[in-house]
C-alpha cells in the first residue's frame, strides 16, 4: 500500500532525516513515544533520545516501553514546551528535534519552535509533522488544524528554513527544516 493512503509510520518518516549512531535527538511532545522509540532503535545503542512531554503518564509509558525494548538510551523530560527553556537541554546540543502532532495542540506555537532552535546544533535538523486535515474525528478539530503554509510561517519566525517536504501519510505533512542563523 502506498504511504499516501496510510497514517504516519514513524520509522518511514525518520528514514528521511539521516539518523546515525551517536546522535542526540529530542522528541518534543513525545506523546505515546512512537517517534522516540523508533529513533532509539535507529541509533543502535549509541547516542541519546530525549522524550519531552507535559503528560507524566505518557512519559512513564515511554520509560516502560523503552525498558522492555532494552533501549537504555532513552531519557524522559517532563516539560511544558510553551515555556522558555522548558526542555532543560543545553544550547546547541542536539542533532535532531522531532515535533509530531504538536503544533495543533498549542495556543502559542512559537515557544517550542524557539526551543528547538536553541537546542539544535548549527547544522541540526527539525522534523515537523502535523495534521493536514481533520480526519473522521481522529485528528484535531477543523479549527485547530495548522495548515502547512502556517507551519512554515511559524518556522520562519523562529529562524528555520525549509529543506524539503517528506511523505508523512495521507493526513499529515512532513517538513525538514534547518536553523538559519
Amino acid at each position: 500500500m502506498n504511504d499516501a493512503h496510510q497514517f504516519v509510520r514513524p520509522e518511514r518518516v525518520l528514514a528521511h532525516i539521516g539518523i546515525e549512531p551517536g546522535m542526540q535527538i529530542a522528541d518534543f511532545g513525545a506523546g505515546s513515544g512512537a517517534y522516540t522509540l523508533a529513533a532509539a532503535q535507529m541509533l543502535h545503542g549509541a547516542g541519546r533520545v530525549y522524550a519531552v512531554d507535559v503528560q507524566k503518564d505518557l512519559l512513564r509509558r515511554i520509560t516502560n516501553e523503552a525498558g522492555h525494548a532494552r533501549l537504555s538510551i532513552v531519557d524522559v523530560i517532563w516539560a511544558d514546551l510553551e515555556v522558555t527553556h522548558a526542555s532543560k537541554l543545553a544550547n546547541h546540543s542536539t542533532d535532531i528535534v522531532i515535533m509530531s502532532n504538536l503544533l495543533f495542540q498549542l495556543v502559542d506555537k512559537m515557544p517550542p519552535l524557539r526551543e528547538a532552535h536553541r537546542i539544535l546544533k548549527k547544522h541540526g535538523t527539525l522534523l515537523l509533522i502535523d495534521w493536514s486535515e481533520s480526519f473522521r474525528h481522529m485528528g484535531p478539530a477543523p479549527e485547530d488544524v495548522v495548515p502547512r503554509t502556517a507551519a512554515l510561517e511559524y518556522a520562519a519566525r523562529a529562524s528555520f528554513s525549509l529543506v524539503r517536504d517528506v511523505p508523512a501519510g495521507a493526513h499529515h505533512y512532513g517538513l525538514i527544516l534547518k536553523p538559519s542563523h
